[in-house]
């Protein structure tokens, strides 16, 4: 069984999901997202990051989880999506509460997603980042995530916000082992 190194991490349940759902969209949109340096809500107009019913789709995935970080007082102050493909693990949604950022907490789930991966015996961890985030995408190259080089239309839909600008994703990787 998995244990991870901080106790205040663990593998969130479904009855987490409305909190869950709260913190992303905390994060990434809106006036209370630009609390913290992650807001994404200068790109995409809306209050929308992700809604409970697509939370609980992810989570209902077979090869993966929702890490969650709480604080003293039991309340999830830090999240991240981890899925399996192959030899790899897809981290996707690292959010930290907007007034915590800078706190440590998003690199503690980065190293939470790392135990996690090596648990599984996975050879690389690799995300997507908005190219217009070069904040985000240096404080990644800081803790070992590379360009790949390769690069990802972002479609907009019906959930996550109208964007405010052409958007593309660039695919970070870290390699964790030698697998």
């Amino acid at each position: 069984m998995l244990i991870f190194s901080n106790p205040q991490i663990s593998i969130a349940t479904v009855a987490d999901a409305a909190n869950i759902v709260a913190l992303l969209n905390s994060a990434y949109r809106g006036e209370s997202s630009k609390q913290g340096w992650t807001s994404e809500a200068h790109l995409i107009a809306g209050n929308v990051r992700t809604d409970e019913n697509d939370l609980l789709n992810i989570m209902a995935q077979p090869n993966g989880v929702v890490l969650k970080h709480i604080n003293e007082q039991q309340k999830i102050i830090g999240c991240v999506n981890l899925q399996q493909h192959d030899k790899k693990i897809y981290l996707g949604m690292l959010s930290v509460s907007p007034n915590l950022q800078g706190a440590g907490i998003g690199k503690q789930l980065l190293k939470a997603a790392e135990e996690y991966a090596m648990y599984l015996q996975c050879a690389a961890i690799y995300m997507t980042v908005i190219t217009a985030r070069t904040e985000l995408i240096n404080w990644y190259n800081r803790y070992g995530y590379n360009d790949t080089g390769e690069r990802k239309p972002f479609i907009e839909d019906n959930l996550t916000g109208r964007h405010l600008q052409p958007l593309e994703f660039m695919v970070l990787e870290k390699i964790i082992t030698a697998a």
